[in-house]
């Protein structure tokens, strides 16, 4: 095992620290992260870790701003525990959506977050598929941004051997849908929504040939699966062989589930950078692959102060 390293974790996606841990083949850190009767969080790391390179694991996902509030926390325990390197790895980064003001008086939410977290003193964020790849440049620290387009390739090339295509479920997702068609060697369609008149659905143009085909609806993350359910019925309508979905973040809030169950969607690939466990009992079309890995080759990597590039592609 990497000496001088350490990982901890947070209560937002335990099982995936501990993943991360066997790959790694040392422990999860012991540390108590609760909660006062009030909601207040509380923090105590319970091992020595003067000098340690530190990684804290931590996705931002539902219940979002507690997590948040437990990485600072763990975050500020350990800098004043005389950590000498620390990491925040960051799996699901949340905010991440609101990046910019795109529209009068609102926050830049995303970049609230990244000054909250370089505040604390980390050295170095580690995270997978960033909502918008510029998010990077809110910090002034180094951020190793991984995607997790390779480990969902792998199991496409496996599951689907016939003639595929890559489908955008909407214009801003095209750039990452072609990078994924071109790692798979297959052709592109887009999904163009028009709303006709205002309180009108909106309608769904196929732009490229998906007739006879195996769909595969690419994006960084499905959260009420309204666009992406949208798109599996205007694609299956196209005359698409089947129709299935792909994503780094499964977030799945509100009427996810039932729309997934309801739809033309024959199955949703997601990662584990979100605990999936219960939404996998509600909803059999979810397949989870893990990222545990990946995340576990760049801890390893940035301890040995090796290069990491070769997981960017």
């Amino acid at each position: 095992m990497p000496s001088g390293i350490k990982l901890f974790t947070g209560n937002s996606n335990r099982a995936l620290a501990k993943e991360i841990a066997d790959f790694l083949k040392i422990p999860v850190g012991e540390a108590t992260v609760s909660t006062f009767s009030d909601g207040e969080i509380t923090v105590q790391i319970n091992e020595n870790v003067r000098g340690s390179d530190v990684f804290v694991i931590q996705s931002t996902c539902t219940p979002v701003n507690d997590n948040i509030m437990e990485l600072l926390l763990m975050i500020d325990a350990l800098k004043r525990a005389s950590a000498g390197r620390i990491t925040a790895v960051i799996p699901y980064y949340g905010y991440a959506r609101q990046d910019r003001k795109a529209q009068p008086r609102v926050p830049i939410s995303a970049r609230l977050v990244a000054d909250l977290l370089s505040a604390t003193g980390i050295h170095r964020v580690l995270t997978i598929d960033l909502h918008a790849g510029q998010i990077q440049g809110f910090f002034n620290i180094p951020v190793d941004h991984l995607y997790s387009s390779p480990v969902l390739a792998d199991y496409v090339k496996k599951e689907y051997l016939n003639d595929i295509v890559i489908v955008s479920p909407d214009a801003g997702g095209v750039e990452r849908a072609r990078a994924f068609a071109k790692r798979l060697n297959s052709s592109l369609a887009i999904i163009d929504k028009r709303r006709e008149k205002a309180n009108v659905s909106q309608v769904m143009h196929v732009i490229g040939d998906v007739k006879g085909k195996d769909a595969i609806l690419f994006d960084d993350m499905i959260d009420t699966a309204g666009t992406i359910t949208q798109a599996a019925a205007a694609i299956k309508e196209n005359g698409a062989r089947s129709v299935v979905a792909a994503c780094a973040h499964a977030v799945l809030s509100g009427p996810a589930l039932d729309r997934i169950n309801e739809s033309a969607l024959e199955k949703v690939i997601v990662t584990n950078t979100i605990p999936m466990d219960s939404k996998q009992e509600r909803c059999k079309k979810l397949t989870v692959l893990s990222v545990a890995s990946l995340l576990g080759e760049a801890i390893k990597r940035i301890h040995e102060e090796t290069s990491i590039s070769s997981l960017f592609v």
